[in-house]
């Protein structure tokens, strides 16, 4: 049986498949997860997702596991090493904003108590249902209090994208197999 899936899903990429079918657009509320996506979305800036996706696993091994703890540690010497490493994206500034925002994640977990309520704060108890936005009030809001904070490559199409990939905001298109879970 084949399923429609959303339009950017390219299909010849088993990795890109699973993750539309498995991740994006699902609500996700652990910190560890949620710390991982914006890792994640922080190194898309500028590039494609499937990019950064395709590099998952190398951008796993290389930052502790997604650690957030041990990532806002990071000496100088450990920055040095990441921006060497050929199998993750090496550029200098983005690697040095994973030490900052870890930091920032961290922070805005401890004051809310964990980040998904950080998230919270701005989105409410609603998954917002909508397509072919690249941001929002919610993304601007969000990614204006996280620059406040000292954050980087967190601009606000950034953010809208981070919210899509963990589920506050589900844009699965409307003849998507998944689209039904949402609506």
């Amino acid at each position: 049986m084949t399923v429609s899936r959303c339009r950017w899903c390219n299909l010849k990429n088993p990795i890109y498949v699973k993750y539309h079918d498995g991740e994006w657009g699902t609500l996700r509320t652990d910190d560890a997860y949620l710390f991982e996506m914006l890792l994640l979305e922080s190194f898309q800036s500028g590039l494609s997702w499937e990019c950064v996706l395709n590099k998952r696993e190398a951008f796993r091994r290389a930052f502790d596991g997604f650690d957030a703890q041990k990532i806002s540690e990071y000496t100088e010497e450990k920055l040095a090493s990441l921006a060497e490493d050929k199998s993750i994206i090496r550029n200098r500034r983005k690697i040095r904003a994973a030490v900052t925002n870890a930091a920032i994640f961290l922070d805005a977990a401890r004051e809310f108590g964990s980040f998904y309520d950080y998230i919270r704060s701005f989105a409410g108890d609603n998954i917002i249902i909508e397509n072919d936005k690249t941001s929002s009030p919610l993304s601007d809001a969000m990614s204006r209090d996280l620059r406040r904070r000292g954050g980087k490559f967190l601009g606000t199409t950034v953010v809208y994208s981070y919210l899509q990939a963990v589920g506050i905001i589900n844009s699965h298109e409307d003849y998507c197999y998944l689209a039904s879970n949402c609506r």
